[in-house]
């Protein structure tokens, strides 16, 4: 595992975000194998999991399994997401490091999502949040605004609602909130607009980006946030992913070539791309037969390119 400095933190979400959004099961050893070699490549969080009821997600039917594994592997921040309190209680149970909860500024993306209104929503993040004040204070919690830049179901999103919702979610007990595009519909302009404001209204507790690559705009728009003081950010090996209950919504931001963004630039990410490419493989063979998207991987690195990263791999 990478031990270098880094300045952004990649926050994988192939193994959540990606896989309960295919047709595909993996099997719960590949996702081990998936794991371990995304680990070894030095990514530093994976969300590994989300605690659904099985009969609505059955890719998530092992999610405690997957996360047991996963917290076998040193210094590995573990992540999983829980749409309630139940949820919640099972992850924790499991042994999460970090729990996501998706908190929709779309009225209709909230109802079809986690079946919740907006309002409910907020109340649920205090229930979780108070539970594990009490019974697991180490683990953090992220309540993510989802739709923030747009949703196909409703179209508008207001932007004064996003930054509201973000200021609820930190005042009901989250450590961090984030900004979410799950549609795909933000633009570099929108996103230093809404990011701006997020970190102005909620200052150390503005959390990741967690933006899409379905209109094209993935690294456009990471690299927006960026530039306006964000950190981590959210991708997905391969592009898989999207959202099962947004349509239209597909492609995650491409872990690999977010990477190899910011490590051309000299922005480090402790992750060896080399072991990341190689990390592509038991990606597919767990889903031999799921498309999986990437434009460093069929181009390959460019001759003479060095990462800045220095690397201690185990």
């Amino acid at each position: 595992m990478n031990s270098a400095s880094t300045d952004v933190l990649i926050s994988e979400v192939g193994p959540r975000d990606g896989l309960q959004s295919i047709k595909s099961i993996m099997p719960t050893t590949a996702k081990h194998a998936w794991i371990k070699a995304l680990y070894q490549a030095g990514v530093k969080e994976i969300e590994v999991a989300s605690f659904v009821p099985a009969k609505l997600l059955p890719q998530m039917a092992d999610a405690a399994e997957v996360v047991r594994y996963a917290k076998t592997l040193p210094g590995l921040t573990v992540m999983a997401l829980v749409p309630n309190l139940r949820g919640a209680q099972a992850a924790i149970e499991a042994g999460v490091d970090k729990i996501t909860i998706p908190v929709s500024a779309s009225a209709a993306h909230s109802l079809a999502n986690v079946r919740k209104t907006r309002e409910e929503m907020i109340e649920e993040v205090k229930k979780i949040s108070a539970y594990r004040k009490e019974v697991a204070p180490q683990v953090k919690v992220e309540a993510g605004i989802a739709t923030a830049f747009g949703c196909t179901l409703q179209g508008l999103v207001s932007e004064d609602d996003v930054i509201r919702m973000a200021e609820q979610v930190i005042e009901a007990g989250a450590d961090e909130s984030g900004l979410s595009d799950t549609t795909g519909y933000a633009n570099p302009a929108q996103i230093q607009r809404l990011f701006k404001r997020l970190k102005m209204a909620i200052g150390q507790h503005a959390g990741a980006a967690h933006l899409h690559n379905t209109r094209g705009l993935g690294l456009a728009n990471c690299l927006a946030a960026y530039e306006v003081g964000v950190t981590s950010f959210d991708s997905s090996m391969g592009g898989i992913g999207g959202c099962p209950y947004a349509p239209g919504a597909s492609g995650n931001v491409v872990t690999e070539d977010l990477v190899f963004m910011f490590e051309a630039m000299g922005i480090k990410t402790g992750i060896n791309l080399d072991l990341l490419l190689e990390a592509r493989k038991p990606l597919q063979d767990g889903v031999p037969h799921e498309q999986i998207y990437g434009m460093i991987s069929e181009a390959g690195l460019p001759k003479g390119f060095a990462a800045a990263t220095q690397w201690s791999a185990k």
